[in-house]
């Protein structure tokens, strides 16, 4: 056995390779960034091509940190975000840009779908959104876009880099879930959702296991990365179970939180758990775990949204100095809420017309008010789809939390005050990264069980919450609730007005 792990974890804003000691242990880390593009109202892309550079550098570059040689590390995890869609060639080159969870282009396809083809969540656990490549595959066909006219396979940016790095034609279960066209059940894609899209098995890659191990990196790709060629890729997962994992909120009633540019909330099931009222995804881990919870398209995000806001006044804010503004003033920012959803919003709703809002203000609110009814309205967020969950039977018994909201003490004890509940954070936020390096020592046969991962994780310090905060945030969340469900359509309203 060698002495080390990486986590590769490609992420909405940035690739992250973290190397790992077999205790959970951070030996070096490197992150490299990438632009997400805008070219119309409503699109949200990426390079694929920067990407794979990008994920390449980062594991380059953290391995001459760690100071260590390629023979030393046992193998590679990965994690990713879900719902990209890349058209290419049979030979892997891009057709298209790497059209990503933000975009919102396919906005009247999914409200078709949500309309007339609302069964399909309970066979996919993916709600009916323009987030899903389904929606993105319908809106393609229809506009006859002409990368899809000449694309032979629709992919995921992880099945890109995997099939120009190894040549094999795989998609892990849980990021085939997200697309919309999975059958969380049995395993396979869907029939008719594949129907709908206008394309068939043959343009989609295999469906396999998280453990699923890939071997043979071409020589150009494992030159750029520092490592062997022959240095074993675990296919991995998503970064939403990755986190659950990797934070090790593992057992019923145990919950992770991560919040890093977009956030969610999660919990394992050892089945489909699937909403009538569709307000919560339920994807295939594993052949017999399922991860139930539900995603908020709002977070760090609202917090780069605010530096750009604010430093017309001087250089641009620090995530520090946006904490300390936040606080200066009382919890509740004197009564001033913030919907967050400047990006549109997933959970518990659905609705990528929705519009960030404060509501409340008065001329005794200044700057550091609406910084904190801005942190404290992604939070209230999250709690609405905790809230989702629990209706469901499920229980925030434990609350481990992970991602670059962590780095804020302000911003966590929000989030202990909400939900009344001690949060558990572990010693690095790479909580993904930690998941995906675990899973490649599951699968190689270098550690036992996954839930083994639990004596591994190095945990600090905790957060306890404030009861009197708690009981002036349930009076807030009464009145956040309410104007969310009311505002919905009006939100449409003022969406139309654009077209």
């Amino acid at each position: 056995m060698n002495s080390y792990v990486i986590g590769l974890d490609i992420g909405t804003t940035s690739a992250k390779s973290v190397i790992f000691d077999r205790e959970g242990h951070v030996k070096g880390e490197h992150e490299v960034g990438y632009p997400l593009l805008h070219p119309q109202n409503g699109y949200a892309e990426q390079d694929p091509v920067t990407i794979e550079e990008a994920a390449l550098e980062a594991i380059f570059v953290s391995k001459e940190a760690a100071g260590i040689e390629a023979s030393e590390i046992s193998g590679v995890g990965i994690s990713a975000a879900m719902h990209s869609l890349i058209c290419i060639d049979r030979s892997g080159e891009p057709l298209s840009p790497s059209i990503i969870w933000a975009d919102a282009r396919s906005a009247d396809q999914a409200a078709v779908l949500k309309e007339h083809h609302a069964h399909l969540y309970m066979n996919s656990g993916t709600p009916l959104h323009p987030m899903s490549p389904l929606s993105k595959l319908i809106w393609m066909k229809e506009h006859m876009y002409a990368p899809h006219e000449a694309a032979d396979y629709f992919v995921s940016i992880k099945e890109f880099l995997l099939y120009r790095w190894f040549g094999e034609k795989v998609v892990d279960y849980s990021i085939a879930a997200a697309t919309g066209m999975f059958n969380i059940k049995e395993h396979h894609w869907d029939e008719e959702a594949l129907n709908l899209a206008g394309i068939d098995t043959g343009q989609l890659f295999e469906a396999v296991s998280p453990t699923h191990t890939l071997k043979g990196m071409k020589a150009e790709a494992a030159g750029k990365s520092g490592l062997n060629e022959d240095t074993p890729f675990v296919i991995g997962a998503s970064d939403g179970p990755l986190a659950n994992l990797g934070i090790g909120a593992i057992e019923p009633g145990e919950t992770a939180i991560t919040i890093g540019t977009s956030g969610a909330i999660r919990q394992f099931a050892t089945e489909p758990l699937l909403d009538e009222k569709q307000e919560i995804f339920s994807y295939s881990f594993t052949e017999d775990l399922w991860i139930t919870g539900g995603p908020s398209n709002n977070g760090g995000i609202v917090l780069a949204w605010l530096q750009k806001l604010w430093d017309g006044d001087q250089d641009a804010y620090s995530v520090e100095q946006l904490s300390e503004m936040a606080e200066s003033v009382p919890v509740g920012a004197d009564n001033l809420l913030f919907l967050p959803y400047i990006n549109g919003e997933r959970a518990p709703f659905w609705n990528a017309e929705a519009k960030g809002s404060f509501i409340g203000l008065t001329p005794t609110h200044d700057k550091e008010h609406m910084t904190r009814a801005a942190m404290e309205g992604v939070i209230f967020s999250i709690l609405h789809i905790g809230k989702a969950l629990e209706r469901l039977g499920n229980k925030h018994q434990k609350i481990y939390a992970s991602g670059g909201f962590a780095r804020s003490s302000v911003w966590v004890q929000m989030l202990a005050d909400m939900f009344n509940t001690t949060i558990y954070l572990p010693k690095s936020h790479q909580s993904s990264a930690w998941g995906a390096a675990w899973l490649a020592l599951y699968s190689l046969g270098e550690v036992e069980k996954l839930a083994d991962i639990k004596s591994s994780i190095p945990m600090d310090k905790e957060c306890k919450p404030n009861v009197d905060n708690h009981e002036k945030y349930q009076e807030l969340f009464q009145v956040y609730e309410g104007l969310s469900a009311t505002l919905q359509p009006h939100f449409s309203k003022l969406h139309q007005m654009n077209k």
